[in-house]
């Protein structure tokens, strides 16, 4: 099998990344990245040009941006059934989610957490839509699924519940019961709770960072 090298900070949205290979259960490298100078060095910006992280790079292969990597890696490892077959009707829906979240959801939220002004007025035209339009999409789907794409747990459930964890405890989402117990459930697997332990660790060996 390829190396597979992991360029991440603890404090990052690598974090998703880190679940997702640990839900693989695959040999990899981590390569901690330090905010600042580290990340726009030339040997990294030979990784990615945009000198941020996550990264990863197997083989020869770069990929960058978390919902790509996350795809990526379901794709290379189908044993491991964390994406339906590509032959399957259930593929629809899970590229469906997967670029929901990484699109619109996240968009939204961005527009509450920086005060950006969408209503009725401008919504059609900012592409994401209102945020209650993309919350009540969601909740429509987790009231009557356990998962985003119904009975199987997939990476796009491993995004979704990292971005609706996180817009919660910044308070731009509201903390609905329904994607609390999603969370909770997602949250409980053994793999996300030895990335966490990983990550957590690793931070106490990095520099502090303020965001």
């Amino acid at each position: 099998m390829s190396e597979l090298i992991f360029y991440t900070h603890p404090m990052s949205r690598g974090r998703v990344v880190r679940w997702m290979l640990e839900e693989l259960g695959i040999s990899y490298v981590t390569k901690a990245m330090e905010y600042g100078a580290e990340m726009k060095s030339q040997e990294y910006l030979a990784i990615n040009p945009m000198g941020k992280i996550p990264a990863i790079r197997h083989g020869s292969i770069v990929v960058t941006e978390v919902a790509a990597i996350i795809a990526y890696l379901a794709d290379q490892f189908p044993s491991k059934k964390l994406a339906p077959p590509l032959e399957s009707t259930e593929r629809g829906a899970y590229y469906r989610w997967l670029f929901f979240i990484a699109g619109p959801l996240e968009m939204a939220t961005s527009a509450v957490a920086y005060g950006w002004h969408i209503d009725d007025s401008n919504a059609q035209a900012v592409g994401c839509g209102h945020i209650d339009d993309s919350l009540n999409t969601l909740e429509k789907v987790l009231e009557t699924s356990p998962y985003i794409c119904g009975d199987q747990f997939t990476a796009a459930d491993i995004l979704l519940s990292s971005y609706l964890w996180w817009g919660i405890m910044q308070k731009n989402i509201p903390p609905k019961e329904v994607f609390k117990e999603y969370i909770g459930r997602t949250e409980s697997r053994p793999a996300a709770k030895r990335a966490n332990e990983i990550d957590d660790e690793l931070a106490t060996k990095m520099k502090p960072v303020s965001f």
